[in-house]
């Protein structure tokens, strides 16, 4: 494991770069396609959703089948989709459906990651791991931006599909490297996938249209994958991993938490280009520092997951995040360098959060639930970056928020801006306070049976 770990995190950076690597450039894509912000936001809530329902199926399949094949299957995917939206660029619905592939195909890496690295390593060790991982998460999140303003701005949008044919140079290094697993037993519950699709994309269409009819379905498919998943001897998601307190409690909170971040991403950019009229490239470097911060935090706030517990971690992370928010809702229109610092100090925030929530969650978890539980904590924090997104491109379409709060805001361009971050500040505080409650102890039982030898982590 140690000697695949450089070409894992090479992996994962690319993979959740596309999270964010169009969010600048949402402003030159919705002027030439004539596209209204929630209309534009489907080129990341597309992809964040079935980024994230390709974690929960790459999650169980990984209890079934060898990770290496799966991983190799999933870049295969991920940069046919890739080279398919480069070659479409000029229709609007291809390039949806490009970037759908792109995450059926790029959610095989993190989920995979993920699984291996809370099979394989004890407790102790995963908070480094971890760190380090969540370390470049949020670097790929948070540098996607600014990739995006400069090959945006330099080239045309439509490269940024071509960034993940560099992902292709790991694939013979991780066949040699990586162990060959036999096949497990067990089935794969196809029915229980095509609901879980079904419905989750169900959910999102209906936050993005609003029309009575799509809720109506989504109601009737999740009541269905429920009675489903009751009567199935082998359902694709176990109902008992839902019975277990601390994960459905850290899933709630994992959900609050992500959707604000990653409808932050989505709003900050737009916001900057019309209260301060910066282009891509400038929108880019407003972002750089908070991104190359995320690079050091990460890893560090994992060594202290492991030295001061979770609950220290999370505390910090929420007090930086929390913080950040109301400092760009009460300046927004002060300055974008005030923007900048904001921005370092919720990267910073996020790092640790992201850090002490997967370290917590994945502790709570049976050896033979690391998969698909993992799979589906990756699926409601993907996921809850769809709403965000869906979501404040809704607010903004329908000015909702319009109105003066802080007469700090002087300009009228940055109200709703100003008082969506302000509401986003409030759920994060929530989500923080149920935290607390689920996971009181200073350190979180150990369940996870560890009869596989743990790996050696290099200091």
């Amino acid at each position: 494991m140690k000697k695949v770990l450089p070409w894992i995190i090479y992996l994962i950076f690319f993979a959740v770069l596309n999270e964010t690597v169009f969010n600048v450039s949402t402003p030159t894509i919705s002027q030439q396609f004539s596209l209204t912000p929630s209309g534009v936001s489907w080129m990341m809530t597309i992809f964040m959703v079935f980024f994230g329902i390709g974690s929960v199926i790459y999650g169980r399949l990984a209890d079934l089948f060898s990770l290496k094949k799966l991983i190799v299957i999933g870049l295969i995917i991920y940069n046919a989709g890739s080279v398919m939206g480069f070659l479409v660029q000029s229709s609007y619905p291809l390039v949806i459906l490009a970037r759908a592939i792109q995450g059926i195909g790029g959610s095989a890496i993190p989920a995979l990651i993920f699984v291996a690295v809370a099979r394989y390593f004890t407790p102790d060790e995963r908070g480094k791991v971890f760190g380090l991982i969540t370390s470049v998460v949020s670097l790929g999140i948070g540098i996607g931006p600014v990739i995006g303003g400069f090959v945006s701005g330099s080239l045309h949008w439509s490269y940024l599909f071509l960034i993940p044919l560099l992902m292709l140079i790991a694939i013979p290094f991780l066949v040699k490297e990586l162990p060959d697993e036999p096949r497990r037993e067990g089935r794969v519950d196809i029915p229980g996938a095509v609901l879980v699709a079904m419905t989750v994309g169900l959910f999102v269409v209906y936050l993005n249209f609003s029309q009575w009819y799509y809720l109506a379905g989504f109601i009737i498919l999740l009541s269905i994958f429920i009675y489903y998943i009751l009567k199935t001897p082998e359902p694709f998601i176990q109902p008992a991993l839902f019975r277990n307190i601390k994960f459905r409690n850290g899933v709630i909170v994992g959900f609050s938490l992500f959707s604000i971040v990653i409808g932050i991403l989505f709003l900050i950019p737009l916001m900057l280009h019309e209260v301060y009229q910066l282009n891509t490239r400038q929108i880019g470097l407003v972002l750089f520092p908070g991104a190359i911060s995320a690079v050091f935090f990460g890893s560090y706030g994992g060594r202290l997951a492991d030295r001061k517990g979770n609950n220290f971690v999370v505390r910090i992370g929420l007090f930086s995040l929390i913080g950040s928010i109301l400092i760009m809702s009460v300046f927004l229109s002060a300055s974008f360098y005030i923007i900048a610092f904001a921005l370092l100090l919720t990267y910073i925030g996020f790092s640790f959060i992201q850090t002490a929530m997967i370290n917590s969650v994945s502790q709570t978890l049976q050896e033979n639930e690391t998969g698909v539980g993992m799979g589906v904590f990756n699926l409601v924090g993907t996921i809850s970056g769809a709403l965000g997104t869906a979501l404040a491109g809704k607010i903004l379409d329908g000015r909702w928020f319009e109105f003066d709060i802080f007469h700090t805001v002087t300009n009228p361009k940055g109200y709703a801006y100003s008082n969506i971050l302000l509401v986003f500040s409030f759920v994060i505080f929530l989500g923080g306070i149920l935290y607390f409650y689920s996971f009181k102890e200073a350190k979180v039982i150990e369940v996870v049976n560890t009869k596989i030898p743990p790996v050696e982590i290099d200091n």
